[in-house]
């Protein structure tokens, strides 16, 4: 009970205002239309020309809501049907951010290849790190849990390292977003700043539950030992 008022509920509210607060925020600025004229593909596509990759990257919809995202595998940047086709300061926004990534992934940019090297670590931890912290407890066998733990930490790595990731893509699609005409004048360029900033909290609220988690485990786990 302890645990659930004084850290998991305020982590939750948190990601839950977050969340709301891009989706709020996306569909305002969904509303506001780009004066260039550009969809949220043809803003990717112009961006990806101006760094040389649009002979490396191809620009592909994808279904869902904010699906948005850079396939480091296949070299693929899918956008959502409200993004790939929409006409809006949102649009042109968060796809402008998608290849800033694809930037990062062909400039070498090193948190980026440390966030994809810790990936399958960090993906096997968010599920297994927990059920043997829980299995370890439950069982009186701390050194099980002490390995969860681990594992565990492994998912607050990649949150830390996402961070610049993240920021740095989106400062990116801010600079090419002016810089190209895919916005035009104070507003639109404020507009696409609200999106960024708004999507870059729910980065921030997954960083902070994260380390919060891990600081509970890490208690729970070392009373158990003592």
């Amino acid at each position: 009970m302890l645990y659930l008022l004084v850290i998991f509920l305020p982590t939750l509210l948190l990601a839950l205002y977050a969340s709301f607060k891009v989706k709020r925020t996306f569909a305002k600025y969904a509303e506001v239309p780009v004066s260039s004229g550009l969809t949220g593909a043809e803003a990717a596509m112009a961006m990806l020309r101006s760094a040389g990759l649009d002979r490396d990257v191809a620009v592909e919809p994808v279904e869902g809501f904010l699906s948005d995202h850079y396939d480091p595998r296949h070299r693929v940047l899918r956008l959502s049907p409200d993004v790939y086709s929409g006409r809006s300061v949102a649009a042109v926004g968060v796809a402008c951010h998608e290849v800033g990534h694809a930037i990062q992934h062909a400039t070498g940019y090193v948190p980026l290849v440390l966030r994809n090297a810790i990936v399958p670590t960090a993906s096997i931890g968010s599920g297994l790190g927990s059920l043997l912290i829980v299995g370890g407890l439950a069982l009186n066998l701390t050194g099980l849990a002490t390995v969860g733990l681990i594992l565990f930490s492994a998912v607050v790595l990649f949150q830390l390292i996402n961070l610049p990731v993240e920021f740095n893509a989106s400062a990116r699609a801010k600079e090419h977003a002016m810089s190209l005409g895919i916005v035009r004048g104070t507003h639109e360029n404020s507009g696409v700043a609200a999106v960024l900033s708004a999507a870059a909290m729910t980065y921030v609220a997954a960083t902070v539950t994260a380390i919060v988690n891990l600081l509970y485990y890490a208690w729970v786990v070392t009373s158990a030992r003592e």
